[in-house]
Order: structure tokens, then C-alpha cells, then sequence
């Protein structure tokens, strides 16, 4: 399977998994038979389901260029319908020995990408449970302080901090939508806090707060550093990082502890998010007693690192799968991939950059693009930004929208009239790395798109 491109509705696949069934059935020869027999009606429902699923936007096409979704791997989704028909379950050896050493292996890769061989991780449902657990963490370590993150941080820290009593404050941001290392000082000052939230890739602009930053004021105040890598976690893999950007990627390591979600760029599917801690003495806040669970063997259970109980382990089989037929080693097949999205970010923003129509707050550092329409006040711009939206998907381009603080335009020259404290934007997640190769087609769409709004007066609401 090529490492550059792949067809993620090819049914041809479906042979290699046929074969792979196979070898699985060998391993259990010796078993006496059940009965065989199909139900008739099974191939009219999957019909009748893949009707159902046309009601989607295209995720998996170049021409869907609008929020971070993107098709899982073939290895992938074979690996995890593979592991299907054994269906383990990764909360204990009982329920997926082969499974949850996979798990382990994998983790274990993800851990030395960002320089660790001692850790303490493991898959869970996604970076909301993953950001939960590190928190629940930093909770049991620096009982009674405040957490805190950038203003442009996913909002699931501010949920979990209410749901686990730990109060939160937002810190704001730089032109860039980076934390504010002097302001993170200003509340540092006043206040104890017990974690400080980096992101790494933040959900609306892919923007990485300055880590180094970061580590230096935890030389001084003392607290836990969270790296939220989410989305951005691989990225320390391509070649042509901005230098301030990359500076942040060669320290990842020394935060205390980590989220990555692989089903994000990690080519795996929904749900498969990973918590790492650097050190693994923090296991033992998970011990606990089960009279039903832990018996097939001494070590130590995934079930018994991890919040969540029943996990899947075919999620730990698809990602095994995964790293193994695309190494996570700077310069390989993945980190290219990587670098092709990053690549088709900084094509679109050139390309916006050159156009008087439209303005940029700032350069794209991972593979997320912002921009808005000119417009005498921010509210037109907002408006416009709607309405090249709708147009675009009338044209089978789908971008997405988002609403950011007019501060981030500041100097843009985006309007002259700032008559709303936000401005509606348009934004672009170019994470599959066929966008690369689409951008001319893509911004064809989005000058016929902007062209059509733009000559038209924007109604006034």
C-alpha cells in the first residue's frame, strides 16, 4: 500500500483481509465447529446502511477541507475489522492478551517519538478522556490549585476542571493565538497554580504555545506542565518547522505529561486517544481491587493504569498495525505525509496572502489556515465569510468557519471599523496529504466561490 496516496473508498482492500482472516482461523483449527449459516437479510441492511451513510459530507475527498477529519489508513480500518472477529477487550489480560501487548508496544513507540523509554501511557477513547485523566493527575498531586490554559485551548479543559473541582482560569493569548508567557507570569504571581496547560496545536488555528517559554517559567513557579498535543503531537516529525516552533517540538519532552490523539494524524479511526506520563510512579493513584478481573496474570493490567474500564482493543491492533507498516521516525513515510499537509497549508496561505480580497492573521505553523474577506467593518466581514462558506460547499468545497477574537486580526487590515468583539472567519484543516496536490483545484473553488459573494453587496442584517 503506498505510503502517498490511497483510495479510502477501494473495496479492493478487502482481499488482503480476506486472506488475513484466514491465517486468524488457523490459530483456532482445533476448536470444535459452532454451525455455520448466514441470515439472508444481512446484505439488505448493509445496503440499507450505506444508503443512510450518504448523508455525510465527503470526510474522506481533498475537496472536504473544513474540520479535522480525515480517513483512518486502510491498514487501519483491515486491522480493526480483523481484530473484530475476536473482539478483545484492553481493560485486562483476561480479555485481550495479544491485544493489550500490542498496546503496549505501540504506546511504547508514541513515548520514544517524543524521547521517553521510561513512561507510564495508554490508549483510551480520545484526548477528552486522555486531557481528563492527566488532570485527574495533576488534581491528586497539587490537591487545592487552579489549572490553567490559553484562551484558544479546546474548551474540554475548562469542563474538566468543573468536573473534577479543580478551578480554572483562561490565560490570553499573543497575536498568534499562543499563550501569552507574560501574562501566564501575571497570574502565576497572584495565585497558586498546580498545572499549566500547553497546547500543541490548538482546534481553531493550529497554533503551538511557546514551550520553551513555558519551561522556563516551571524553573521558577513550580508547576505541572501538560502538554495538550491532540492534534499537533506527530509534528515533531517533518522536516520545516518554523525555528521558534520547532524549538517547542525538541522539548515535548520534558513536560510531565502528554495527549496525543492518533485518530486525529495518526491515520487510526474514531475513537483512539493516548495519555502518556513521564513518570510512571503516577500508577499509583490508579490502584485499586478487583475481585472479578485480574487473574490470567501478575502483571500489570492496562485496566489497572487507565480511568476507563472496557477499552477496545482493536483500536491497540489498527494503531500496532499502523506504526508498524509507517515507523514514527523523522524523515519516513509518515513524517512525509506530514509534511505534505503542512506544505499544502503554506501553498493556500501564500496564495491568500497574494489576494487583496482577503487577509491572514498570521502564517499557518502546522496545517490549519485562517483567513477572512476585507470588508469595511468586521461585521460585513463575518457575513461575507458566511456566505463564501455556503457558496464554496455549493461548489462541492467544504471549508469551515470560525469565531476569533478580533485582537488576532489586528493589523491585518481585514476592515477599518471593528463593530463586534469577534469576527467570523474562514478556516482550513489540511491534514490529508492529497491537499497537497489539490490546492490549485481548491483554490479554484474558493476564487469562483469569493468572486461570486464579493461582487454583490453584503446585506446588511
Amino acid at each position: 500500500m503506498s505510503a502517498r496516496n490511497y483510495d479510502p473508498l477501494d473495496p479492493d482492500s478487502l482481499r488482503a483481509l480476506g486472506a488475513a482472516l484466514d491465517r486468524l482461523a488457523l490459530g483456532f483449527a482445533d476448536l470444535p465447529p459452532v454451525g455455520a449459516g448466514g441470515d439472508g437479510s444481512l446484505e439488505g441492511v448493509l445496503i440499507e446502511v450505506a444508503a443512510r451513510l450518504h448523508d455525510n459530507y465527503p470526510y474522506f475527498h481533498p475537496l472536504y477541507a473544513g474540520q479535522m477529519l480525515k480517513p483512518p489508513h486502510p491498514v487501519a480500518r483491515l486491522a480493526y475489522a480483523l481484530a473484530m472477529w475476536i473482539n478483545p477487550n484492553n481493560h485486562a489480560l483476561d480479555g485481550g492478551r495479544a491485544s493489550s501487548r500490542m498496546e503496549k508496544e505501540a504506546v511504547g513507540e508514541m513515548a520514544r517519538m517524543i524521547g521517553w523509554e521510561s513512561h507510564l501511557g495508554h490508549l483510551c477513547g480520545g484526548g477528552t478522556m486522555a486531557n481528563l485523566e492527566a488532570l485527574w493527575v495533576s488534581r491528586e498531586l497539587c490537591p487545592g490549585a487552579a489549572v490553567v490554559a490559553s484562551r484558544q485551548a479546546h474548551y474540554t479543559h475548562q469542563r474538566i476542571g468543573a468536573v473534577l473541582g479543580m478551578d480554572f482560569e483562561p490565560v490570553p493569548c499573543d497575536g498568534r493565538g499562543r499563550m501569552d508567557a507574560g501574562a501566564l507570569e501575571r497570574i502565576l504571581r497572584k495565585r497558586r497554580v498546580g498545572t499549566v496547560v500547553a497546547t500543541i496545536g490548538t482546534t481553531a488555528t493550529g497554533s503551538v504555545d511557546p514551550l520553551a517559554d513555558l519551561l522556563e517559567l516551571r524553573e521558577r513557579y513550580g508547576f505541572r506542565l501538560h502538554a495538550d498535543a491532540a492534534y499537533g503531537g506527530y509534528f515533531g516529525l517533518i522536516e520545516g518547522l518554523d525555528p521558534e516552533t520547532r524549538r517547542g517540538y525538541d522539548r515535548l519532552g520534558e513536560a510531565d505529561s502528554i495527549v496525543i490523539d492518533p485518530h486525529k494524524h495518526g491515520l487510526q479511526p474514531y475513537g483512539c486517544g493516548c495519555v502518556l506520563f513521564r513518570d510512571p510512579e503516577v500508577g499509583r493513584f490508579y490502584q485499586h481491587d478487583s475481585p472479578y478481573t485480574y487473574f490470567s496474570s501478575g502483571d500489570l493490567h492496562l485496566g489497572e493504569i487507565s480511568l476507563e474500564c472496557s477499552r477496545p482493543g482493536a483500536a491497540a491492533v489498527a494503531l500496532w498495525a499502523t506504526q508498524r507498516l509507517f515507523p514514527l521516525v523523522r524523515g519516513g513515510a509518515f513524517a512525509r505525509m506530514l509534511g505534505r499537509s503542512r506544505a499544502a497549508a503554506l501553498a493556500l496561505h501564500q496564495r491568500l496572502e497574494a489576494d487583496e480580497r482577503f487577509a491572514c492573521p498570521f502564517p499557518p505553523e502546522l496545517d490549519i489556515v485562517v483567513w477572512a474577506p476585507r470588508a469595511r467593518r468586521a461585521s460585513e466581514s463575518s457575513e461575507r465569510s458566511r456566505r463564501i462558506f455556503a457558496e464554496a460547499a455549493s461548489r462541492q468545497l467544504h471549508l469551515a468557519l470560525a469565531e476569533l477574537p478580533v485582537e488576532l486580526f489586528d493589523g491585518s487590515g481585514v476592515c477599518g471599523e471593528w463593530d463586534r468583539a469577534n469576527l467570523t472567519c474562514l478556516r482550513s484543516v489540511l491534514m490529508k496529504p492529497e491537499h497537497e496536490e489539490w490546492i490549485e483545484r481548491i483554490w479554484t473553488l474558493l476564487d469562483q466561490s469569493a468572486e461570486a459573494v464579493m461582487r454583490e453587496p453584503t446585506p446588511r442584517a
